[in-house]
Parts: structure tokens; C-alpha cells; sequence
């Protein structure tokens, strides 16, 4: 069973490429869903409290938003933040792959690359859009300023470094090109 670790910039896409491959029955870990449940295991809370205080809470569970308020802002804190959850995620992400019977899987997390984890896959496709696209995107999904979408931008590495490193591109500006070229990908993943 081959692993493809799909990624890209914030608003780039990856989860609607993970949804299409999901409709091609192919398993998908999504690595920040998985590391949100985390946020509700009582153990996982108090480490991260301890590392970022009590200010975090709100009725004694963590306010990711005045978490990410901080993490966004200092790379030191969202360093020390990933410490914590990262090799959780990576954890319940090898449970998860021993239950799994498939050509291949897909792998979606944001930062595959600034872990320097390409390696751990088979392949990797990087889910690009132009940045006025993904800045729209986020600012309407999360309800958030510009300004909020261009500091969560700033903790990314830049897409044209990220094409350097990637196997495989797919451009994701209009749904039915990019629902093609997931059916080619899952064409070419089925071969490799």
C-alpha cells in the first residue's frame, strides 16, 4: 500500500482534493482533524496548558482562537505548540494506517514540507491556488481579516519553495479541472 502526502498552503484546497479522493473510495487521514480531537483529551490539555497558560481556557477547555493568537504570532510558540501535537497526530495516523486495505492512501496535512516529512511518503502532491484565491478563501471560511489569513500565511513556507520539493502539483482555481485532475492522480497513484 503506497502513501501520498497531500499539502499545501493555507486556502490552497487540500481538503476539497481529500474529499474528491475520498468520493474515489480511497482512505484519507486528515491530519488536523485528528489533532483537534486531541484538544479533548484532558492529559493533552493540561500539557498544553502548562506550556501556554491558563489564559487559553475558556469553561476549562482551550479557545483555539486565542491559542492560535499566540502561536501565529511567535514561531518559538507554535514550535513548542507542535511538540506537543505532532507526534500525537503521528501516532494515531500509524493506527490508523494498519487498519487500511487499499492501492494507496492519502496522507492531507499543511506542513508536510516544513517537517521535512516528504520522505515518510511514496509521493506527494502539492495543492496550489493563487494567493488573492486562497487569501478570499480563508478570510470567508474562517471569518477572519486579511491581516489574520496574511500572519497564518507568514507560518508557512512559500508555495514556489514547496513546488521545488513536491512530486506531483495539481492546481486547484475551478472544481471541475481540479476534479479531473484528481481522477488522473488517482490514475497515476494506482501505478506507482
Amino acid at each position: 500500500m503506497k502513501t501520498i502526502g497531500l499539502t499545501g498552503g493555507i486556502g490552497s484546497g487540500k481538503s476539497t482534493v481529500a474529499q474528491f479522493f475520498k468520493e474515489k473510495s480511497i482512505p484519507v487521514f486528515i491530519a488536523d482533524t485528528e489533532a483537534k480531537k486531541l484538544y479533548a483529551i484532558q492529559g493533552v490539555v493540561d500539557e498544553i496548558v502548562d506550556q501556554f497558560g491558563t489564559d487559553i481556557l475558556v469553561n476549562q477547555e482551550i479557545d483555539r482562537s486565542r491559542l492560535g493568537q499566540i502561536v501565529f504570532s511567535d514561531t518559538a510558540q507554535l514550535k513548542k505548540l507542535n511538540a506537543i501535537i505532532h507526534p500525537k497526530v503521528h501516532r494515531a495516523f500509524e493506527t490508523w494506517l494498519s487498519r487500511q486495505n487499499a492501492a494507496y492512501i492519502i496522507y492531507e496535512a499543511a506542513i508536510i514540507f516544513e517537517h521535512n516529512r516528504q520522505s515518510f511518503f511514496d509521493a506527494t502532491l502539492l495543492v496550489t491556488a493563487p494567493k488573492s484565491l486562497r487569501i478570499e478563501r480563508v478570510m470567508k471560511r474562517d471569518s477572519v481579516s486579511k491581516a489574520e489569513v496574511l500572519r497564518r500565511m507568514e507560518n508557512q513556507w512559500s508555495e514556489s519553495r514547496k513546488v521545488e520539493l513536491a512530486d506531483y502539483i495539481l492546481n486547484n482555481v475551478k472544481i471541475e479541472d481540479t476534479k479531473q485532475q484528481v481522477n488522473r492522480f488517482d490514475k497515476i497513484f494506482h501505478g506507482i
